[in-house]
C-alpha cells in the first residue's frame, strides 16, 4: 500500500477546525478537539501519518517538505475554512505533482460538484462514512470503482460514483487512540471544561434528534445512532488507559452519549469498574435514575446543548425538548453533583430582543457551571441553511461564517433583529452570566483548592477578556 498523508492544513492561529469541532471557528479560550474523524480513517491504512497542524502550530512549508515522501494526501476541510484548504492542497501538489489528493468533511459531502470545480488541483472527494472510501483510494484501486467518492478522471471529467453505504457493524472500524498516541501530542489538546490532559473520540456514530441547525447528522453522521459494542469501547479504553497514564478524563464525543440509555448505562458501570472519570455529551432530558447510575461510575460532566430559553426557538429548530424537562435535569444534575457545560446559541429562526433576553435568564437561573455562546451558523447541507435562503435571512454580504480573524460573525438576520444586534449580544450574554457575584464567587473558590486550577483559571479569563475585546473592535 502506498503512503498516506491525513492533514488538518493550518488556517487562522488558534482555529479549530479539525474534525472533531462541530463550530470552526477560534472560541473564546484558546481549544483544540482531537481530529477523530481523520485519525479514524488513518487508522486503516498502514504506514499512514496523520499531521494535525493547528494544534501543533505546524506551518505549510514544514509539511510541504515532508509531503514528498507520500503517494495520497487526504484533507479534512469546513466551509469556513476551504478555500484556505484548497490553496494547501495545490501547494502540496505543487511540491509533489505526483501525489494524488482530496477532501473529506461535511462541506465537500453535500457539495461533491461545487467543491470539484474551485481547483482543478482536487482529484477527489468523499463522502458520508468515507473511512473505507478512503481505504480504497489509498490501496491504489481505480476511482470510478470506489463508491462514495467524486472525483476527476483522466481527461479531466467530474464523475460522482454511487454512494456508499452506512457502516453498520461500527467494531468494524479500528481504535483511533493508536494513531493519537502515534502522531500526535496529547497535551496540545485543551478544552476549558475538560480535564487536562484528555482524551476523545466516538463510541457511536449518528444522532436521533432533527436540530435544523446541527452540522454532523444531516452531513455526515446521519440521524440513526450506530453504535460499537460495550466490549469494543471498554478495549479501547483500556489499551489507552495504558498508552496514556498522563489522561485525566475521557470524553466520549458522540453527537448524544444518552440516546441509547441502556448502553450508556452499560458503558458506565464498566468504567465504574475501572475507576475512570469521564465525560461525554447529553440532552437536557437524561432521567434521573441515568444519571445516578452514570455519576456513581465515574461521570464527572455533561456537555449539554440548551441552545435557547425560548420554547419557540426549541420547536421552530426541531429541538425536542422541554423547557421544564430541562429545568428538572438542570437540577437533578446540581443535586447529584454533575457538572455542567452548557451551550446556547444566538440568533436561531424566531430571535427576538425579547428571545435574547429569556434565554440570557433561563441560563443565569439554571446556572450551569459553564457555558459557551455560539451564534447561528447555516452551514450548507443542514435544514437551518435551506429556510435561511428560502426566507431571505442570508444575505451575500453577511454569508461568511467566520471574520479574517476566524471569529465567528452573525450571518443571519431578519426583519426585526440585526446582524450587529445579534453579534453584540454574545457579550451581554457572557458578562451577565459570568460577572455575578455568586458565579464569581464559586469560581474563585475552585481556584483557592488548587494551584493548578488557579493557573488554568486565570490564563482562560485572560484569553477571555482579550476575546471579548477582539470581538468588540471588530463590532466598530
Amino acid at each position: 500500500m502506498a503512503r498516506a498523508l491525513f492533514l488538518q492544513a493550518p488556517s487562522y492561529g488558534g482555529f479549530d477546525g479539525g474534525a472533531g469541532a462541530r463550530y470552526q471557528a477560534r472560541r473564546e479560550i484558546r481549544s483544540f478537539w482531537f481530529p477523530t474523524w481523520l485519525a479514524q480513517a488513518a487508522a486503516l491504512v498502514p504506514d499512514s501519518k496523520l499531521i494535525d497542524a493547528p494544534p501543533h502550530e505546524i506551518e505549510l512549508p514544514e509539511i510541504l517538505a515532508q509531503s514528498r515522501s507520500f503517494d495520497f494526501a487526504v484533507l479534512h476541510t469546513s466551509t469556513p475554512t476551504f478555500a484556505s484548504d484548497v490553496r494547501a492542497l495545490a501547494a502540496l501538489k505543487t511540491s509533489n505533482p505526483k501525489l494524488t489528493a482530496g477532501f473529506v468533511g461535511a462541506n465537500v459531502a453535500v457539495e461533491p460538484e461545487a467543491s470539484l470545480n474551485a481547483s482543478d488541483a482536487i482529484d477527489f472527494v468523499a463522502g458520508n462514512d468515507f473511512d473505507f472510501t478512503i481505504k480504497e483510494v489509498c490501496e491504489g484501486r481505480e476511482l470510478n470503482t470506489i463508491s462514495g467518492l467524486s472525483y476527476r478522471n483522466r481527461s479531466g471529467v467530474i464523475t460522482h460514483n454511487p454512494p456508499r453505504r452506512l457502516i453498520e457493524d461500527m467494531d468494524e472500524l479500528p481504535f483511533v487512540s493508536p494513531v493519537y498516541k502515534r502522531d500526535l501530542r496529547i497535551e496540545n489538546y485543551f478544552i476549558g471544561y475538560l480535564k487536562h490532559p484528555y482524551l476523545s473520540f466516538y463510541t457511536g456514530r449518528g444522532c436521533k434528534s432533527r436540530c435544523t441547525f446541527c452540522l454532523w447528522p444531516q452531513t455526515v453522521g446521519g440521524h440513526r445512532y450506530r453504535t460499537r459494542s460495550v466490549d469494543h469501547v471498554m478495549a479501547e479504553l483500556r489499551w489507552a488507559r495504558q498508552a496514556f497514564p498522563q489522561v485525566k478524563e475521557f470524553f466520549f464525543d458522540d453527537d448524544t452519549f444518552t440516546d441509547d440509555r441502556p448502553r450508556a448505562e452499560a458503558i458506565a458501570r464498566e468504567l465504574g469498574k475501572m475507576g475512570m472519570t469521564w465525560s461525554c455529551n447529553a440532552k437536557a432530558n437524561v432521567p434521573r435514575a441515568t444519571l445516578k447510575v452514570m455519576r456513581d461510575n465515574g461521570l464527572r460532566l455533561l456537555l449539554v446543548g440548551y441552545e435557547s430559553g425560548n420554547q419557540q426557538i426549541l420547536h421552530n429548530i426541531r429541538k425536542g425538548v422541554r423547557i421544564d424537562v430541562a429545568r428538572q435535569f438542570t437540577k437533578d444534575c446540581h443535586e447529584l453533583g454533575i457538572t455542567i457545560h452548557g451551550t446556547f446559541i444566538l440568533g436561531l429562526p424566531g430571535e427576538t430582543r425579547e428571545t435574547i433576553e429569556e434565554t440570557i435568564r433561563f441560563a443565569t437561573q439554571i446556572n450551569p457551571h459553564t457555558l459557551q455562546v455560539s451564534l447561528a451558523a447555516p452551514y450548507p447541507g443542514t435544514r437551518l441553511y435551506k429556510e435561511a435562503l428560502e426566507n431571505g435571512w442570508l444575505d451575500t454580504a453577511n454569508a461568511e461564517l467566520i471574520n479574517g480573524r476566524g471569529v465567528q460573525i452573525a450571518p443571519l438576520h431578519y426583519p426585526h433583529l440585526s446582524h450587529s444586534e445579534i453579534f453584540a449580544s454574545v457579550d451581554e450574554f457572557y458578562r451577565r452570566f459570568y460577572f455575578r457575584a455568586p458565579k464569581i464567587a464559586a469560581l474563585v473558590c475552585e481556584m483557592a483548592r488548587s494551584s493548578d486550577m488557579f493557573k488554568r483559571r486565570l490564563r482562560e479569563g485572560l484569553e477571555f477578556l482579550a476575546f471579548l475585546r477582539e470581538r468588540r473592535e471588530h463590532a466598530r
